[in-house]
């Protein structure tokens, strides 16, 4: 605030006139310039160029080779199962038996009509060879011998139908035991003990081989189209053609055995726009079951000068992408960058950033354009802790301390 006319005066008065003094003491009372804020300390790694394999992932899901559903093809009472739920079973291995006695007595009973026909057929070749040479010299008429063919002939068709009436019941009886038809894994039965089943209609439970299995999943059209430019060649299912495929499990890791083009569709599905691929993966460890989820990684395109930064070094902001970057004067600027593929924990750059940049990757949240910063060399990753291996030996027991 100003001091003028008599606050002059008086202010001049209170210090005995004397101006030097007043100056002093306002020059005193002035606060200092504020320091210079210090630059601030980020993390920053220098651009270089690397060899990598760009890749994509899909998500996939397991199938058996062959899932067969067991229905019993005769109806009755399920008597015993044989086969534990879950095991490993061979083909031709006797998996149920339904109640045979009512299929043992139909047996016996065509068995019985069989010999019963088989005597009507005799008589009735003996009465025709009687009559035949009685009717070359006329001593029976015609009409005798026709009726005596006649007995002859439906003699031989009823022991015909009986001996199919005979097969019929024998293969009912076989059915009363139900046998696997493939070699795999036994499912949940579905059915206990006592239990009624209807044939063919009663799923008794289910049959899914191990050894191979398909790993299915889907193209989209755009990205096959992609994926022939990139390998300038059709897809197809010749194994000398198709690209690499790598399995991934649900933990993460890499199925160790290679994966084998099996099919491709020959049609986009409309609906999804999407084509349906299939891979054909061994299995001999049983490590895989039907209907696992998984993915499949696709190497596309290998890159011998790539620039990669890691993820978390990249802003977005209105649907762009860009940089936070060390200019030759120690200041922060921001650089448009277009990313490509994602690789790890790092992100392909494809346009805006060179060789030799200094990207800031710790830090960004605070930097303004120009401020002025202090580069500090990014810090390698940390590599992960070795798992700990179990001793083949127990540890010895702690002793308790005599001291409290």
């Amino acid at each position: 605030m100003p001091i003028t006319g008599r606050s002059n005066r008086a202010w001049l008065v209170t210090f005995g006139g004397s101006v030097p003094a007043a100056l002093l003491l306002l020059s005193a009372c002035a606060k200092p310039p504020a320091p210079a804020p210090a630059p601030l300390s980020v993390n920053v790694m220098d651009a270089a160029p690397r060899a990598v394999t760009v890749s994509e992932d899909y998500v996939a899901q397991t199938e058996a080779l062959n899932t067969v559903e067991i229905r019993p093809r005769v109806g009755g009472l399920l008597e015993s199962q044989a086969a534990q739920e879950g095991a490993h079973i061979k083909k031709g291995q006797l998996l149920f038996t339904i109640d045979a006695q009512p299929y043992e007595a139909a047996a016996a009973q065509a068995k019985a009509t069989l010999a019963q026909t088989k005597a009507a057929m005799d008589q009735a070749d003996r009465d025709l060879a009687r009559v035949r040479p009685l009717s070359a010299v006329d001593a029976v008429s015609q009409q005798e011998l026709d009726a005596a063919v006649a007995r002859h002939d439906a003699s031989n068709a009823t022991v015909a139908a009986a001996e199919a009436a005979l097969k019929t019941a024998q293969l009912n009886l076989g059915y009363t035991r139900v046998y696997s038809p493939i070699d795999g894994i036994i499912g949940r039965a579905q059915l206990k003990v006592g239990g009624l089943v209807t044939a063919y209609e009663t799923l008794l439970t289910t049959v899914y081989s191990t050894d191979p299995m398909y790993v299915n999943f889907s193209l989209s059209e755009q990205r096959v189209l992609q994926l022939q430019r990139e390998l300038g060649r059709p897809l197809n299912q010749n194994s000398k053609t198709a690209p690499p495929f790598h399995v991934l499990l649900a933990d993460g890791s890499e199925y160790p055995l290679a994966a084998k083009l099996n099919f491709i569709d020959a049609a986009v599905d409309q609906r999804t726009g999407t084509l349906a691929v299939r891979l054909e993966l061994p299995n001999p460890q049983q490590l895989l079951r039907a209907n696992q989820f998984a993915r499949v990684r696709v190497d596309s395109q290998r890159l011998t000068d790539a620039l990669l930064v890691p993820q978390r070094a990249v802003q977005e902001l209105q649907g762009k992408n860009f940089l936070w970057l060390v200019d030759g004067e120690g200041k922060a600027t921001q650089r448009d960058v277009t990313m490509g593929a994602r690789i790890g924990q790092d992100w392909l750059v494809q346009t805006g950033l060179q060789v030799g940049d200094k990207v800031i990757v710790d830090g960004v949240q605070k930097l303004k354009m120009g401020m002025v910063v202090a580069p500090q060399p990014l810090a390698p990753p940390a590599e992960a802790p070795a798992a700990a291996t179990p001793s083949a030996t127990p540890p010895a027991a702690a002793t308790p301390s005599a001291k409290p």
